[in-house]
């Protein structure tokens, strides 16, 4: 793994908001002052000076990460702890971050894979990182080291999705790939067989996988347009979630654990109620629109908010935008523009306001959401 132990003044890590004038009084009341420039001279006697609530521990409302990744960002991901964050990308390497300022890219981890890098996780103790690739490929790498720790050929073809969950009081990773196969794996066990396999027998590319809570179900999508909800027990199907007309890019459980979001090729994001007992044989609890897929047919990651319970739910897009709506009204509340390309992951911070996005112009961006619509 590579050490970097400084950033360059413009490289990775820089904020994109102009430098804040931070008085005392103002540190207290968590609040910055900020100069905006109002002509093309900038001179001060012309700028205009605002007040903003800060909400988050980032050093400006809008942080850019860049210059780590020579190739786009395929998924990005805050650890459990949300002190870190990591990034892969197609050029077969992992960048490792501290949110926090100064927000150093602290480490590469380069070749992971000989293909590209298409999904991560972290493990439940933010000590290993699981990574698959386009060559089927799943890897679990030591973040203090930067070693490998275990290889498996997971599957045929491109190894597109990766869950982690407590399970029986295990951690298992869940993955799925083009061979229209999910496959459970432990990483405890000396085995490099599954524990378990999940197939269908109608050979669908399986692009997105998701645990349950409780860890005991597995979600499965792929370009079938449908959600298949196996019994990790049984390995038999329990019932199949339905609504999409395009292939689903990807699956994100609630907090609670009571709702499922998916989000298709369609672009449209389905909410979808998966506790035991649900009025709607649908199972459909929210239908929300207004984040096209674009016309790359990539995989675009939703997210929970987690600081709020999940009272909002985002997800990238090919207009290189981040849309977020409130969950309980189904009311887009931001559209959040920054990137330069179809923004593929999105990621909330699992303590505060803060959303991490990346993007096929291969840069990531920290937003922090505004005070005043903080739960």
């Amino acid at each position: 793994m590579s050490v970097r132990k400084s950033p360059p003044p413009s490289g990775p890590g820089s904020a994109i908001i102009k430098r804040a004038r931070v008085n005392d009084e103002d540190v207290e009341n968590g609040t910055m002052t900020m100069t905006v420039a109002s002509s093309g001279e900038g001179q001060r006697k012309n700028a205009l000076i605002r007040s903003v609530k800060r909400t988050s521990g980032l050093e400006a409302p809008i942080v850019s990460l860049t210059g780590a990744h020579g190739g786009e960002i395929t998924a990005c991901k805050f650890d459990p702890s949300g002190q870190t964050l990591a990034a892969c990308s197609v050029d077969r390497s992992i960048s490792l971050w501290k949110t926090y300022p100064p927000h150093d890219n602290y480490g590469i981890i380069p070749n992971v894979h000989k293909t590209a890098i298409l999904d991560i996780a972290y493990s439940l103790d933010s000590e290993t990182i699981y990574s698959g690739s386009a060559d089927g490929i799943l890897i679990s790498t030591d973040l203090r080291t930067g070693q490998r720790i275990t290889k498996y050929s997971a599957h045929y073809g491109p190894l597109n999705s990766i869950s982690v969950a407590i399970s029986g009081g295990r951690e298992l990773v869940l993955t799925g790939g083009d061979d229209g196969i999910a496959r459970v794996w432990d990483f405890a066990n000396d085995s490099k067989e599954p524990v378990a396999e999940f197939d269908d027998e109608r050979d669908c590319p399986i692009t997105a996988v998701e645990w349950s809570k409780d860890g005991n179900q597995c979600f499965v999508g792929g370009v079938d347009n449908e959600v298949k909800v196996w019994d990790l027990r049984s390995s038999e199907i329990l019932y199949t979630l339905r609504g999409h007309t395009d292939t689903i890019c990807s699956l994100s459980l609630s907090p609670s654990g009571h709702f499922l979001a998916t989000y298709g090729l369609d672009s449209t994001l389905i909410i979808y109620d998966v506790r035991p007992f649900s009025s709607d044989p649908m199972r459909v609890y929210r239908s929300l629109t207004g984040a096209p897929a674009g016309f790359e047919s990539s995989l675009i990651r939703c997210n929970w908010s987690k600081h709020d319970n999940g009272a909002r739910i985002a997800v990238g897009g090919g207009d290189r935008n981040v849309t977020i709506w409130e969950v309980d009204t189904g009311k887009i509340a931001y559209k959040l523009p920054g990137h330069k390309g179809t923004v593929t992951a999105v990621n909330f911070h699992p303590r505060e306001p803060i959303v991490l996005t990346g993007s096929k112009d291969s840069n990531m961006l920290l937003g922090e959401l505004d005070a005043q619509d903080t739960v």
